[in-house]
């Protein structure tokens, strides 16, 4: 674990960014671990709702499969897809939207509130300080786009 940005140091790390007087490394390790999941878990619910787009998607298209089917003559395998898979539920009932709620509702809801609930008591609210830190180190002062803030 890397030591924690000196007093000198941290007056070039931004207030919002700023550790906490008596947080210790592991401290803001966990929390910046925590925050990471947070990021993760933000793409998981961006790829779930490509699949809910995705798959509203494909079932709007299956209205000019069937149409099509019907003008080349093929009935039954238009009527079918109209009757088999038009509307189906994606698991047992449910359509994606009801998927997206009840993930949203449920897990990410919990996952987020405790995130938020763990920065808000260990860090002042505050959001990034392990990137911050971070940042501080590896930066070279003087160098231009090496400006501790904006």
């Amino acid at each position: 674990m890397a030591s924690p940005v000196s007093d000198k140091d941290a007056r070039s790390v931004d207030e919002a960014h700023a550790r906490p007087d008596g947080a210790s490394d592991d401290l803001v390790s966990a929390v910046g671990k925590f925050s990471e999941a947070l990021e993760r878990l933000e793409r998981a619910r961006g790829a779930l709702f490509e699949f809910h787009q995705l798959i509203g998607g494909a079932d709007a298209m299956l209205d000019d499969v069937v149409e099509q089917l019907r003008k080349a003559g093929r009935n039954h395998w238009a009527d079918r897809i109209q009757t088999e898979l038009i509307g189906r539920n994606v698991l047992p009932g449910r359509w994606t939207f009801q998927i997206v709620e009840e993930f949203e509702d449920g897990y990410y809801d919990v996952f987020k509130g405790l995130e938020r609930e763990v920065r808000d008591d260990t860090m002042a609210g505050r959001r990034h300080v392990f990137e911050a830190e971070m940042k501080e180190r590896r930066r070279t002062p003087g160098q231009p786009r090496h400006e501790a803030t904006p």
